[in-house]
């Protein structure tokens, strides 16, 4: 690393907005980037007294970055989504620590698209081996029990296998996660997506679609920066109405002062869609996605009040028709049941790749994984049989 610089710091207003801007700009995600990151940090949802620990890394060449990674030291797993617990307790088992440990993701969101930032000048192999080797060093200077990279690009993952071939730690597991996608085949209009369903799908979406109508209700859809101000604290409440509803299983992590920075900060990343009844023009509810490049990812919905088929309109079709409209390839819906699969999202495998400090856990992780994979992949397999399209 004679000719590289490896910066830790710990805030990620501690490096230029522009210059991780540069790095960020070619990428489909909206979640690796400087305004985003922010947000998490200073409205106080990603820190360390709620376990998260901003440890990121910037390489330099000649006194240029040429690179970065968000990561974070965890002191537990909680909004990962990759559900390791399991594998804390084989540590525990084996009288071993799990935590802390170090986490490649965007905090929080369960979404495809993690990577590490490369200057497109340079190879990108290359300079994720550099990276690995300056996080192995950190990882083993500070005590850390593994390093685990979550919701990786397909191929970011391909960049990490060959990179970490050349490293002194070498390779990582790969945990395969079923996931959902919705992929626009080229659609021009929503009806172009409509007509891939057989004839009864077909028509149980279009009345789905028609008693929005039924009920009074308008959906308008805009992005944040184009939304009165109060949305953000709507959706907010939105949110927070949501988890109300899964006690101990709620996913509330975000702070209200999260909510008020969006509009400011990613005022043009953020897509509201909003229903209205009648006239009012405050709306019933509301979901929020992020919008980059070709990329659509959904992240959270609520309402005053239960209103018949909202979440189907307000989560899928009304984002579908939005994407459509606007050009985008792919739409993350998030997390959830199979009834996506009816309404057009295949499940699809995302790995997480993983690497433990204590041989034996390495060891416990690599003689199961492949068992644990297989029944992955025949889930994924049985959700795609349910697939309601015409050529089926």
């Amino acid at each position: 690393m004679s000719d590289w610089k490896a910066v830790w710091i710990e805030r990620i207003r501690d490096v230029d907005r522009d210059e991780w801007t540069r790095l960020t700009d070619r990428y489909e995600t909206p979640l690796l980037d400087w305004e985003w990151l922010r947000i998490l940090e200073e409205s106080g949802s990603v820190t360390p007294s709620e376990g998260w620990l901003p440890q990121h890394l910037l390489l330099y060449r000649d006194g240029e970055l040429i690179a970065a990674a968000p990561l974070y030291v965890k002191t537990h797993s909680v909004g990962e989504f990759v559900f390791d617990y399991a594998w804390a307790e084989v540590a525990e088992s084996l009288g071993t620590r799990y935590y802390p440990k170090l986490v490649a993701m965007s905090p929080l969101t369960p979404a495809i698209g993690y990577r590490f930032l490369v200057d497109e000048r340079y190879d990108d192999v290359e300079t994720v081996a550099v990276m690995l080797d300056a996080i192995d060093g950190f990882c083993r200077a500070n005590r850390l029990h593994g390093f685990s990279i979550l919701w990786p690009e397909p191929d970011f993952i391909a960049t990490v296998n060959a990179a970490a071939d050349s490293t002194e730690s070498g390779g990582f597991t790969p945990w395969e996660h079923q996931h959902f996608r919705w992929e626009n085949a080229s659609f021009a209009a929503f009806d172009d997506y409509l007509a891939v369903f057989n004839k009864n799908q077909r028509r149980n979406i279009k009345r789905e679609r028609a008693s929005m109508d039924d009920q009074g209700i308008r959906i308008d859809t805009r992005t944040a920066a184009d939304s009165p101000d109060r949305f953000c604290d709507i959706m907010y409440r939105y949110y927070s109405n949501t988890n109300d509803q899964f006690g101990m299983w709620a996913a509330r992590f975000l702070t209200a002062d999260f909510f008020g920075m969006l509009k400011e900060t990613c005022g043009q990343r953020v897509v509201f869609c909003a229903a209205f009844e009648g006239g009012a023009t405050d709306p019933v509810g509301m979901s929020m996605l992020l919008h980059k490049h070709e990329r659509l990812i959904g992240r959270y919905w609520g309402a005053e009040r239960f209103v018949n088929n909202l979440h189907f309109n307000l989560c899928y079709y009304e984002p579908i028709r939005w994407g459509i409209e606007h050009g985008v390839k792919r739409f993350d819906p998030g997390m959830g049941s199979s009834h996506k699969v009816r309404r057009g999202f295949a499940a699809v495998s995302t790995s997480s790749l993983h690497r433990f400090a204590d041989r034996r856990m390495q060891m416990v992780m690599d003689m199961n994984i492949d068992k644990i994979n297989r029944y992955e992949q025949a889930h994924i397999e049985s959700l795609n049989s349910h697939l309601p399209f015409a050529d089926r």
